[in-house]
């Protein structure tokens, strides 16, 4: 395959990754705390055994859209959204994972957890504990929960060192290799959760870009594959 193909061929690889994200995205416009992925395009130069330089496109990285979206009332005394930035922190076996979905109920224990059952943890990074006769639990909009005019908890607010290391863990889950640290100057709100911030509309348009360009593509290596099959035939006689 001659440089064009290969070109093509990274190109292609690119646009599928990208078709995947859409699609996954597409797939949780209604899913609670989720955030919109996208894939970031590189440029590769190398020049090989003093050929001329060959540039490809590489499609390797996935971004992760961090814009606030829409807020949904429940009414729920354990449903929190965020308004601003940062994420609640939840224990998993894997380790420490970041969210927005903030839909939690207590377990038999007492313990906050999310429809997984991981627990919900606090600014300390314990996990949140509510005694069963608490009764009424209110929060206030730093994250702090009360029953009967008594402190019970504080919900942590967190978000990654570093902003670009976010990558997507599964679901509504989120890891940061570098670590977190506490997110200020967000805003919790009880009774509510944060819809997807995925607008339906540029998704199916961006959709149709990828799958136009994909095809560009394939007909191109389509094209090219014709050109060597009449040249080898040619040569063949």
């Amino acid at each position: 395959m001659d440089a064009a193909g290969y070109t093509t061929l990274t190109r292609q690889s690119g646009l599928m990754r990208e078709m995947q994200a859409v699609a996954n995205n597409i797939a949780n416009l209604s899913t609670a705390g989720f955030r919109r992925e996208g894939v970031t395009f590189s440029e590769y130069v190398a020049r090989l055994d003093g050929a001329p330089s060959l540039s490809m496109a590489l499609g390797n990285t996935r971004h992760i859209d961090q814009s606030q979206a829409g807020l949904s009332q429940t009414g729920a005394a354990f449903d929190f959204a965020i308004q601003g930035a940062g994420f609640f922190l939840l224990e998993t076996p894997e380790g420490e994972a970041l969210t927005r979905a903030g839909s939690f109920t207590p377990n038999a224990e007492g313990e906050l957890v999310n429809p997984d059952g991981f627990r919900l943890l606090d600014q300390g990074g314990a996990p949140i504990f509510v005694p069963p006769d608490a009764g009424v639990v209110a929060m206030a909009q730093d994250g702090t929960l009360s029953a009967g005019g008594q402190p019970l908890a504080r919900v942590g607010l967190w978000q990654p060192v570093d902003p670009l290391d976010l990558r997507h863990k599964g679901g509504t889950r989120f890891d940061a290799a570098t670590g977190v640290e506490p997110a200020e100057g967000a805003v919790l709100l009880q009774g509510m959760l944060e819809d997807s911030n995925v607008n339906p509309v540029s998704e199916i348009a961006r959709m149709i870009q990828v799958q136009r360009a994909y095809e560009m593509g394939q007909g191109f290596l389509d094209r090219e594959d014709a050109r060597v099959r009449g040249v080898i035939q040619t040569l063949g006689r």
